[in-house]
């Protein structure tokens, strides 16, 4: 039987080159992402190559729109090997961004973690138990260094907490597949050159991935709860 990902967010950065990279490697990679029709030039640039990809309507900030794709999903495929939440969103600018915390607005907070917190918590709700009946799983939260309490900074409040409540998602649901072959990581790529990240980040896409493939494609017995970037442990 083929090996199956999800990937969310998979339209553009991160998720489009994850998908792409999954793919290579073999998986049928189902693309999550908001508007699948705005995307099928990328899709179709994939298909050329070869590539077995399919993509599905889900945004994850919308519990109704993760239950419809989390319903379909299991009627049309019942397994899934690897789950990636990268859908995110970074909108702490809307507030004047790397300003005083005192400035951030309550509804730029619950808008982020909707979409980078209560999403993947909800999306991995749904898949984890196929997981658990298959007896194997790796799930994969694109987390952010700007989320670790041991380096903590000003600014971007929202985009902060969203991401540091992300790894406590990663926690949980580790410690409920303790002794399983089911694990759960969160990886920070890094900055990356892509549409969130803009062009004075100081890594590519293919170097902001990196990561997220090593969590992805984890041997039994690779290690799960816990905080990486390019394969190597960092502090929560």
């Amino acid at each position: 039987m083929k090996k199956l990902a999800i990937v969310t967010g998979a339209s553009r950065g991160l998720g489009y080159a994850t998908s792409e990279a999954l793919a290579q490697k073999g998986y049928k990679v189902i693309m999550g992402m908001r508007n699948p029709e705005k995307a099928q030039k990328q899709i179709n640039t994939l298909k050329m190559k070869d590539l077995d990809v399919v993509a599905m309507k889900l945004d994850v900030s919308q519990e109704k729109s993760i239950n419809e794709f989390a319903e379909a999903f299991r009627r049309e495929y019942g397994y899934v090997d690897v789950l990636v939440n990268n859908a995110g969103i970074f909108i702490d600018d809307e507030d004047g961004g790397n300003s005083s915390v005192f400035k951030t607005k309550s509804s730029t907070i619950q808008k982020t973690f909707t979409t980078n917190t209560l999403g993947p918590f909800l999306l991995t709700q749904k898949i984890f138990p196929m997981m658990q009946a298959e007896g194997h799983g790796r799930i994969v939260n694109v987390s952010s260094g700007m989320g670790q309490l041991s380096d903590m900074n000003r600014g971007y409040a929202a985009y902060r907490m969203s991401k540091t409540a992300l790894n406590v998602v990663t926690r949980v649901f580790a410690e409920e597949a303790k002794g399983e072959d089911v694990l759960v990581n969160s990886i920070c790529p890094g900055w990356v050159k892509t549409d969130m990240g803009g062009q004075g980040a100081d890594r590519s896409i293919d170097q902001g991935i990196k990561g997220i493939l090593w969590a992805a494609t984890l041997p039994k017995g690779g290690p799960t709860g816990g905080f990486f970037r390019d394969g190597e442990r960092i502090e929560w």
